[in-house]
């Protein structure tokens, strides 16, 4: 639905995107991730028909962006990552004004209207000049104008940018719904924590190329990350803490913590590799007491980090 093969940009020696390639399937939302400069815009301005590729192809429901430009746009609903209208429209007006635009007959122009502030929350905004909106409704009557035209894809620049927890949340179980309706939807954030609870998948990019892209899980994997478990245990005597030093588990294992006195010892020790199971066992038959035992994901910015740290320690 979404496709994209060698895609290249160039201002004159500034390459802001280079050589890439990436797809999204109908129904399936691809997080593009990346820090401001990574060429995230840039991509979504040249899949939107704003801005001509240097080089490579794009297309969109089939339809090339350069050969067939007028219908692949036909094809997409945008959202820039600055969304504005006149300050002094209704929100009603601006909407009409755009559906005209998009080649909707006055009738479907009200139908749409209706189903997308019903959907969207914004029928009791439909009266209010934009001008008065707060960012979250912005961003809604952003998403309702990309959506007027029902289009099969989906173009999201930041979209979660300036909003709130809730409205964060409002905005992301929409995208899912429209997801849910069989639409292609790439959308992007330089905030990580928004990719990773809507995102099937994640296009890291970094300096204009992908630095790596997969699902969550693969993108651990990638970084060379595992699950991390944190684990406190009292030690019964010193004698028993040498004995734990002296085993063949301990070198698996980072110390976090330590604290108490020669009677009473407690440690607290990370590993992301020990074979947990077993290890809690022979704590249990040493004597040990386990006080806590935690399993931890990594987060995105520690993928993240280390994506980019493997990638400069190989360039």
């Amino acid at each position: 639905m979404i496709q994209a093969k060698q895609l290249y940009k160039s201002y004159g020696s500034l390459r802001a995107v280079v050589d890439l390639s990436f797809s999204v399937a109908p129904g399936e939302i691809l997080g593009f991730l990346g820090p401001n400069g990574a060429g995230k815009s840039t991509t979504l301005r040249i899949l939107s028909g704003f801005m001509p590729p240097s080089g490579g192809h794009a297309a969109i429901d089939q339809h090339d962006l350069v050969d067939d430009s007028l219908s692949a746009r036909r094809s997409t609903g945008y959202l820039p990552e600055r969304f504005v209208a006149p300050p002094e429209l209704r929100v009603a007006e601006y909407l009409a004004y755009r559906a005209g635009l998009k080649g909707l007959s006055r009738m479907q122009s009200k139908r749409a209207i209706a189903s997308l502030s019903t959907r969207l929350g914004l029928t009791p905004r439909l009266k209010q000049s934009f001008g008065h909106l707060s960012k979250g409704f912005r961003q809604r009557v952003g998403l309702a104008d990309a959506l007027l035209a029902d289009p099969p894809a989906l173009l999201l620049d930041e979209p979660f940018a300036g909003l709130d927890p809730l409205q964060r949340q409002d905005f992301r179980n929409m995208l899912q719904e429209l997801a849910l309706d069989g639409k292609a939807i790439l959308f992007s954030s330089h905030v990580l924590a928004e990719v990773e609870p809507i995102a099937d998948r994640i296009l890291v990019l970094h300096k204009g190329q992908t630095l790596a892209e997969g699902t969550l899980p693969e993108l651990h994997a990638l970084a060379g990350h595992g699950q991390s478990m944190r684990i406190t245990f009292a030690v019964p005597s010193p004698e028993a803490a040498l004995e734990w030093a002296r085993s063949p588990l301990s070198p698996d294992f980072s110390l976090i913590a330590k604290e108490g006195n020669a009677d009473s010892l407690r440690f607290t020790l990370e590993s992301n590799s020990a074979d947990w199971s077993d290890l809690v066992t022979w704590w249990v038959m040493q004597g040990f007491a386990v006080e806590s035992a935690a399993i931890e994901s990594y987060s995105l910015e520690d993928v993240f980090s280390d994506l980019i740290r493997n990638r400069e320690a190989t360039a």
